[in-house]
């Protein structure tokens, strides 16, 4: 074997060095400056092709699942690395530095082996399980009888800076996995033990990472030292219970973050606070929207008069939108018998989220989870013919899925909400075309509501799970294959992510990014050729022979609910004209001017707008503050000079006393806006 190796960089030289030489070499023998500046390494054997539409945040969120974080599966395609890694093959390499984004979750995932270092040297007791970087830090999952107060976080932040100081450098070793169980065993770390016996086989060889007297399983990769965790925080805990079920024991989740510098850091403090700021939950009550009443349970909303009426809004969109695009509304019960839901296999595969059956004098029945298989069944009611097809079904129909109490979240995640639910079943040869609809109805959705921008997420099956999975492998392949040749078709960037597709299908995954940049999950995209099997359906083919079709699910909205959540926390409650649930508020400036504003009421309703008028016997300034309170789009003022002229004073949101118009003008302006829905005023 050659002691020499290929070293290509981004430019596209090529470098000869020796075998085991490291991406910290390679970079000093570029310039001492960069050296001190690269924070981890990418690299890629260059007998592997480049991946297509995985971006560096997308690696590094991979490395920091369960899986990439301990399995022991041979590390052979792009992926991060150490700087101290020696390099034993061809490969073409790319020093990070801290602008780039996979550098930042290195970063936090050596800030949480800091933090669980400074728990162990604070509180000996803890037992380790889980400590993975995040969108937005960190956090280390640990098991310890006594809870952490206020005090012992801020002692954990304390100890995690003389952590730092030490300088300790993150090195990698190996161990058999043997040794490894039996030294944590020995130790009580029962949660180590699970990862070890979860992830890796007997023979294998066990990563750690050590820092002074700190060891973890764990495959990195990490910033060279603890010195190079610069700016972070220890934040809160949370409770979280071992695996997720509330009959292990209670672990402490300790949340923290960090940065490359303070001024980062700083600037991530001041986005919370904004996030808090637009928090649905908070806006949802001042705006008197929804609610969630304790008395009847956890996870179930109740829609207020003017959160009700933006829902008929959306819903009445995506209904004309349906059926303008070919699609036929239907409607199916909310309860079904648990059979069908053995036909569908939804009771084997989907069984943990749907509630117990119910069991009634002719049979037991489960509320539904999905409305596939109704719409199925209306398919399956007729015989259908290749003339017939596509057959596009819609439904905005209520579904039921049970979540742990500790799990729900406002709107955002509930136990029964409202999916915007579609079904088409067609031809083979059709089901491109369909998909590509599908999608292109999906950037629409996004567009309406005022959202531009997004990304995509391909989510198929694992092969090494198909346990999990019904169909064969050649027709998860078709249905991949399908779903691909459409985004690449469209020349949309997608990341594409083993097993995480539905039991039924593979599935396109849309993405939105809100005003704060988070990304929201709520569109999808399916590909089903398992439930028509599962059903027996078919079609009377071209050639008078029975075939079967295949399906397409898909939801935009994704629920209702989880959409509308979005909305508030999107617009901070300031609704564009078209969704406001009070477009106009008429404030008279004193009670004899209330009979002008009342007429002008009448004109404005007349003309199809949503209008409130305050004839309370209150000052002026005071109806003015609450309409403001209320982020209502326009309040019209009125005097005598405006009773006179036939005109309003506009005062606008955002923008304040824009002065007199004619009310013509006034009403011209306001249409233009709900038909446009535009997003400013």
């Amino acid at each position: 074997m050659s002691e020499q190796i290929k070293v290509q960089l981004p430019d596209g030289s090529v470098r000869e060095v020796v075998r085991g030489t490291t991406p910290y070499d390679v970079a000093m023998s570029i310039s001492p400056r960069l050296a001190a500046a690269v924070v981890v390494a990418r690299i890629r054997p260059l007998a592997v092709p480049a991946p297509v539409g995985e971006t560096a945040e997308d690696e590094a969120t991979e490395a920091q699942s369960e899986a990439g974080m301990y399995s022991s599966a041979a590390e052979t395609g792009e992926r991060l690395v150490d700087l101290a890694a020696p390099l034993n093959e061809d490969v073409a390499l790319e020093l990070l530095k801290e602008s780039d984004e996979a550098a930042l979750k290195v970063v936090r995932h050596s800030a949480a082996h800091v933090m669980a270092t400074a728990i162990l040297e604070l509180f000996p007791e803890t037992k380790l399980g889980h400590g993975p970087a995040t969108d937005s830090g960190y956090f280390y999952d640990v098991y310890r009888e006594t809870p952490f107060s206020e005090a012992d976080l801020a002692a954990i932040e304390e100890r995690m800076a003389d952590v730092v100081a030490r300088d300790e450098r993150f090195v990698r070793e190996h161990e058999t996995r043997e040794k490894g169980l039996a030294e944590y065993r020995a130790n009580g770390d029962f949660m180590k033990v699970h990862f070890i016996e979860r992830f890796t086989k007997p023979g294998d060889e066990i990563s750690l990472y050590k820092n002074g007297g700190f060891t973890d399983f764990c495959r990195g990769p990490h910033v060279p030292s603890t010195g190079r965790v610069k700016a972070f925080k220890v934040t809160s805990v949370a409770g979280a219970y071992w695996l997720g079920d509330e009959k292990n024991q209670q672990l402490q989740r300790v949340y923290g973050t960090a940065f490359f510098n303070a001024k980062d850091m700083e600037q991530h403090f001041k986005r919370l606070e904004e996030i808090k700021a637009r928090d649905h939950r908070v806006l949802g009550k001042q705006l008197d929207l929804f609610s969630i009443q304790e008395v009847a349970g956890a996870g179930l909303i109740f829609w207020h008069p003017k959160g009700g009426l933006i829902r008929k809004t959306m819903e009445d969109w995506m209904r004309d939108e349906c059926i303008r695009r070919g699609y036929e509304m239907v409607f199916t019960p909310h309860i079904m018998r648990r059979e069908l839901w053995k036909i569908s296999g939804h009771e084997g595969f989907y069984s943990g989220n749907m509630y117990p059956p119910m069991e009634l004098d002719d049979a037991e029945y489960r509320l539904k989870p999905m409305n596939c298989p109704g719409h199925i069944l209306i398919y399956k009611n007729s015989p259908k013919s290749y003339r017939d097809l596509p057959q596009r079904y819609a439904e905005l129909g209520n579904v039921y899925r049970y979540e742990r109490s500790g799990t729900m979240h406002g709107l955002l995640r509930v136990r029964g909400f409202t999916q915007d639910d579609a079904h088409i079943f067609c031809t083979p040869e059709q089901i491109e075309s369909e998909i590509a609809a599908c999608v292109e109805f999906a950037d629409e959705v996004l567009k309406a509501f005022g959202f531009a921008e997004f990304k995509v997420e391909l989510s198929t099956w694992d092969p090494k799970d198909q346990k999990s999975y019904v169909g064969s492998a050649e027709h998860w392949e078709t249905a991949v294959g399908s779903l691909k040749k459409v985004l690449d078709a469209k020349g949309i960037p997608y990341r594409e992510i083993p097993g995480e597709a539905a039991f039924y299908g593979p599935k396109i995954d849309i993405k939105l990014v809100d005003v704060l940049g988070r990304l929201w999950q709520l569109s999808t995209v399916q590909f089903d050729f398992n439930l028509p099997q599962r059903f027996e359906l078919e079609y009377t083919g071209e050639d008078g022979e029975k075939h079967r079709p295949v399906m397409v699910h898909r939801a935009l909205f994704g629920s209702v609910e989880r959409f509308f959540g979005v909305l508030i926390e999107h617009y901070a409650g300031a609704f564009p004209m078209w969704l406001a649930p009070v477009q106009v508020g008429i404030v008279p400036i004193s009670e004899k001017h209330l009979d002008y504003a009342t007429k002008v009421k009448r004109e404005l309703e007349a003309a199809g707008l949503r209008v409130e008028l305050d004839a309370r016997n209150e000052k002026m300034n005071a109806k003015i503050r609450e309409f403001t309170m209320q982020k209502v789009p326009f309040v019209l003022v009125m005097g005598d000079k405006e009773a006179a002229s036939g005109a309003v004073s506009v005062r606008t949101r955002g923008k304040g006393d824009e002065g007199s118009v004619a009310l013509t003008r006034f009403i011209e302006r306001a249409n233009g806006l709900v038909a446009s829905r535009g997003v400013g005023l």
